[in-house]
Formats: structure tokens, sequence, C-alpha cells
């Protein structure tokens, strides 16, 4: 911040941008960890962690589906389609979104917008 042209700064956000990533892959690491084990509340507040703290890491489109998941295991639809639409919208082409786009249609749904979900409203700018 204090030297931002500096012949440091963009190595310095480079290095930033890198342990961003990691903590988010840690925090996906963690509520991966908390599905397996059917702690899906423990596991969304993890995804959720990486959604509103690291979204511009490389594990937003996965943290996206892995809500669909465990919305869709603890029966909460509307969060879980608001989730797929939010991925769909970002990462048309992601393999993310057609396993989400699957999970939805197995269950006969469609990935749709929420406007009161807490996604919406931190990725609120998406739509």
């Amino acid at each position: 911040k204090r030297f931002p042209e500096s012949e440091y700064a963009r190595d310095a956000r480079l290095k930033l941008d890198l342990a961003y990533d990691h903590l988010a892959g840690k925090e996906m690491a963690i509520g991966r960890y908390y599905l397996t084990r059917g702690q899906q509340i423990a596991a969304i507040n993890r995804f959720r962690t990486v959604i509103e703290k690291y979204q511009t890491t490389s594990h937003v489109p996965e943290a996206l589906h892995r809500l669909v998941e465990a919305y869709l295991s603890l029966g909460i639809v509307k969060e879980a389609q608001t989730a797929a639409a939010v991925l769909g919208y970002n990462y048309p082409g992601n393999e993310w979104y057609q396993d989400s786009y699957s999970l939805l249609a197995d269950n006969k749904l469609q990935p749709s917008k929420n406007d009161d979900s807490w996604i919406t409203q931190t990725l609120g700018t998406i739509f």
C-alpha cells in the first residue's frame, strides 16, 4: 500500500494471491472432510468462508458445487438451486457446474436464482 509502484509490488501481489489460494485450499480440504463425515452444516460453513473471503481464488467453483451437494443432502433445495445458478452464471463451462447440474437434474430440479439467499447477497453483482 505504501509503495504501489515499487519494483517489488507486482511480486508481492502475486505472493498474496498465492497465499489466499492456499488458505482457500485448506478451507476446502476441511469442508470436504466434514462432508465425508456427514457433517454438512460444518462443511457449509467452510465452503461459505471460501466464497466470502477468497472470491478471487480457483477454489470458488468447487466450493459452490460442494454447497449444492451439502444443501441437497440437507433438503435445502432453494439454496442448492441458487448455488448452482451462481456457478452456472460465472463458470458455465466448468466441470463443477456440469456435476452440480446433474445433481439437480437427478432430483428433477433446475438452477434458479433466490434473491434472499446469502449466496446471491454475497455475489450479488453477478446477476
